[in-house]
């Protein structure tokens, strides 16, 4: 992504100086000339600087965006999350509250980086934002696409009863869950496990439910083993073990030799020190997957943890056992006076 593009890296002015476009026009008017009118009246005109690729934005989605905006004749944008560490969803209609950047957002495609001038009515109106934004301000906003997740589906889904979800077809259900299992990778990625453990929750519910009918089975199997071994990875970064074991092996039920539900479950045995199980766990995955370096690693990491094991083990019970043991008793050592048969 042209991230110096989005922050504005200051080797050069974004903008000419007043007085220095030609003609007379602003750079804004200049750069609105070979734009395009996306609402029709002029008040959002957008450029396309990188083209992205798939659907266009839904309404209500969750996007995922990197954004800097400047005010006409300034290099440093007023306002930017180029600079934060993680960017966080936000809901179109709630969480985007500027008007022009939401039109401008459902034109984008997945990937997309575009460049769009908002007129003061879809932007701050004709009071602005004081002291950053001065009345009646055309702004620019350079917005890179990075994704977003389509959860109208998931809304109204959840809305209803569990009767009427029940009456709901199959590849609709499974675009639910997708969806929430999706929100679920994104609040892991972030590192809000707690979170991330809830959407997939949420997924596991309505596929656990779904009576399949025939045809069906295989397709919600797919679904679910993805969902469970997110849980069991999730319920390992939580610190609960026991969970991560209960969800591995669900995924094992459907898939008996799928390596990574095999090398979760070897992992949640190693935690609870349920060293037999989990060597069986990891051999098993090792054969599906024999040059996969976490689980030739986790491997290792097994026998060291059973060597300290055994040798605590070894002492604890020498000193059980200490003192059990009898006296050492040192050989009679008699003089030559008590032995028999001999003269001095």
């Amino acid at each position: 992504m042209a991230m110096a593009m989005l922050t504005g890296s200051g080797r050069s002015r974004r903008f000419p100086p007043p007085g220095a476009a030609g003609g007379g026009a602003s750079p804004f008017q200049q750069l609105g000339q070979r734009m395009q009118d996306i609402t029709g009246d002029g008040g959002v005109l957008k450029e396309v600087v990188r083209v992205g690729s798939g659907e266009l934005v839904a309404p209500d989605a969750s996007v995922l965006v990197k954004y800097s905006g400047y005010l006409e004749y300034m290099d440093k944008p007023f306002e930017t999350n180029c600079y934060r560490r993680s960017s966080r969803l936000m809901k179109l209609g709630k969480e985007i509250t500027l008007w022009g950047m939401e039109i401008g957002l459902l034109t984008m495609k997945k990937g997309e980086l575009a460049r769009f001038l908002f007129m003061p009515h879809y932007a701050y109106g004709a009071l602005g934002c004081l002291p950053l934004i001065p009345p009646n301000a055309t702004v620019l906003f350079e917005i890179a696409l990075l994704d977003f997740l389509d959860s109208a589906e998931s809304d109204t889904f959840f809305a209803l009863t569990a009767g009427q979800q029940d009456t709901i077809p199959l590849q609709k259900v499974l675009k639910v869950a997708d969806t929430e299992r999706q929100f679920g990778n994104y609040l892991f990625r972030q590192k809000h496990f707690m979170d991330a453990k809830d959407r997939y929750k949420r997924a596991s519910l309505i596929l656990c439910r779904r009576l399949p009918s025939k045809g069906e089975q295989s397709q919600i199997d797919a679904a679910k083993l993805l969902v469970f071994l997110n849980l069991s990875f999730t319920y390992l970064k939580l610190e609960h073990p026991a969970r991560a074991l209960m969800y591995g092996e669900k995924a094992l039920e459907i898939d008996e030799r799928n390596a990574k539900a095999l090398f979760r479950c070897g992992q949640a045995c190693l935690s609870m020190s349920e060293y037999e199980k989990a060597r069986d766990f990891l051999i098993k995955a090792q054969k599906e997957q024999p040059f996969n370096h976490d689980i030739n690693c986790e491997l290792k990491k097994l026998a060291s943890f059973y060597r300290e094991y055994m040798d605590k083990e070894k002492e604890m019970c020498c000193r059980m056992f200490a003192h059990l043991r009898l006296p050492s008793v040192e050989p009679e050592v008699k003089s030559p006076l008590q032995m028999k048969g001999k003269v001095l």
